[in-house]
């Protein structure tokens, strides 16, 4: 029987090109699973950011804002604090922007992030400012909201976790849905 014993030279050579393999097979493979264990990843996301007026500036990774109960309660009136920091809701036909018309951007009332466009705001009806679209899906996270005894689907910042409103299945084409949302989670940025 021969055995083919390796020598220095041959073990370095093929130890690179095992190497050099990896590397390209990294390569293709997405940055979120290469930095899974990094501490960083629960701290940034990818959100869209969008100007003023509107237009789409892109992508981008920001650090996800975390504050004490304190600083929000420093920031924010009484209202939008117990809105998006206590998951609550306004009354019906009390939010500023339930029967807006005007033309422009949402953002979050808390931390700035693009949310809606009056472009695709509504008239549900329903007392609450209603939109059929986010301004992009990756500035607003659903999660089941199970309180009050019933089963929504509750719409949070995903810059800042603040609480939103909830997302229904009967608002208008294109999408059938109705993000129905808290004016005192929302500042709206007029169109100039």
């Amino acid at each position: 029987m021969h055995h083919k014993i390796m020598n220095r030279r041959s073990f370095l050579a093929s130890s690179a090109i095992a190497g050099a393999g990896l590397v390209a097979w990294l390569k293709g493979q997405s940055l979120s699973i290469v930095n899974a264990g990094s501490p960083d990843d629960k701290d940034t996301l990818t959100i869209i950011q969008f100007s003023d007026s509107g237009q789409k500036i892109g992508s981008a990774r920001v650090k996800k804002v975390r504050k004490t109960e304190a600083e929000w309660k420093q920031q924010l009136t009484a209202l939008q604090f117990e809105i998006t920091r206590e998951q609550g809701t306004e009354r019906a036909f009390t939010g500023e922007y339930a029967e807006s018309h005007e033309k422009g951007l949402y953002r979050c009332i808390c931390c700035g992030n693009a949310l809606f466009s009056s472009d695709t705001k509504f008239d549900s009806g329903t007392g609450w400012p209603s939109f059929w679209a986010p301004i992009a899906q990756e500035n607003v996270r659903k999660s089941l909201d199970t309180s009050l005894g019933m089963s929504r689907d509750e719409v949070s910042c995903t810059e800042c976790d603040a609480h939103l409103g909830h997302v229904f299945d009967d608002g208008p084409k294109p999408t059938g849905l109705r993000y129905c949302m808290n004016s005192a989670s929302l500042k709206f940025i007029k169109r100039r």
